[in-house]
């Protein structure tokens, strides 16, 4: 055997365990666009809610308790998709 060969040989094993290891971490495409659409969807719930709370702040000042449950609703709404993205 040459150099040659031995490298087909090992970039071939490489290769073979690139693929198991690929089948065994990820899922099949349909449940992953779903968390990735649902994540989407989130982000832009937290966004807009981000966005609330703060005009909220300023414009209405006395108005707390709506700006801190809008506020703490938007970050919820965020630790949901952070989570999704870690778990699936």
């Amino acid at each position: 055997m040459n150099q040659e060969d031995v490298d087909k040989i090992i970039a071939e094993a490489v290769a073979e365990s690139k693929n198991k290891s690929r089948k065994k971490w990820h899922k099949g495409k349909s449940s992953t666009h779903n968390v990735e659409t649902i994540r989407r969807v989130l982000n832009w719930v937290f966004m807009i809610g981000f966005v609330a709370a703060i005009v909220i702040y300023f414009a209405l000042p006395e108005q707390r308790v709506l700006f801190f449950s809008i506020g703490f609703g938007a970050i919820a709404l965020k630790l949901v998709e952070f989570y999704l993205r870690f778990m699936f």
